[in-house]
């Protein structure tokens, strides 16, 4: 659970820190809550683009209870970018893009090991959900090794809008699923690609996997049938970075 030493509370100074351009990673808002400065801050969190959730003030409560006046929130250790933007950049460096969305992958340490084999092997960005992913913490950049300090994490409000603008703009779409009948190292997987893991519980939406090209799995031969998504990831983005270089 995150901690209040991680937060800010409180009605105004939540609405400084978003007026001040602090990213906001998560904001929690007590049901029924009313008045002037609720109504400001509604104003900054519309215009901001901001996700919040409405939870019984119990929830806030399991927090803090100090003078929260109903009003949590996490400020982000990191900027989050915008595909839309950082897309364009990596193609303008003559790069073959590879970008690795995570589907519902909320357990931090996975999320900070992901991000730390990306950046080693030269994939471009993690690509994440608002809602249902990992939120980055202090675990998520010390597993990360400090790559989240520097690698660009793009956080969108619809993760299959998003990759349909990727797939749209000439990316192919591979997604890992143990239901596939293709192993990686057979696949053709070279040239701009997207690289879509799910979490262990859930694997992959039914539609990112009606806007995937490629479903690939990892070749296993023991009794357990699934890796851990950390591990997946980085077989599958070294196989990627091998056939690159071949």
């Amino acid at each position: 659970m995150q901690k209040e030493s991680d937060c800010i509370f409180g009605l105004r100074p939540v609405i400084e820190a978003i007026k001040a351009g602090r990213q906001i990673d998560r904001l929690l808002v007590k049901q029924g809550l009313q008045g002037p400065l609720y109504h400001e801050l509604m104003i900054e969190v519309r215009k901001n683009g901001i996700a919040y959730q409405i939870v019984p003030v119990e929830r806030i409560e399991l927090v803090t209870r100090k003078n929260h006046q109903g009003v949590l929130a996490w400020i982000s250790l990191i900027e989050y970018q915008h595909i839309g933007n950082l897309l364009p950049m990596i193609f303008e460096k003559g790069d073959d893009p590879l970008i690795v969305v995570l589907d519902g992958v909320s357990d931090v340490r996975n999320f900070g090991a992901i991000v730390r084999t990306a950046e080693c092997l030269g994939a471009h960005a993690v690509l994440v959900p608002e809602k249902g992913s990992a939120r980055i913490t202090a675990d998520a950049v010390k597993t990360s090794a400090g790559a989240l300090n520097s690698f660009p994490v793009c956080r969108e409000k619809s993760i299959v809008k998003s990759v349909e603008f990727l797939k749209e703009s000439g990316l192919k779409v591979i997604s890992a699923t143990e239901k596939s009948g293709i192993d990686a190292s057979k696949a053709q997987l070279t040239g701009p690609a997207v690289l879509i893991l799910g979490s262990e519980e859930k694997g992959i939406s039914r539609e990112l996997l009606a806007l995937t090209d490629y479903e690939v799995k990892i070749p296993m031969t023991g009794s357990i049938g699934s890796l851990n998504v950390s591990v997946a990831a980085g077989i599958l983005i070294y196989e990627i970075a091998r056939q690159r270089s071949s």
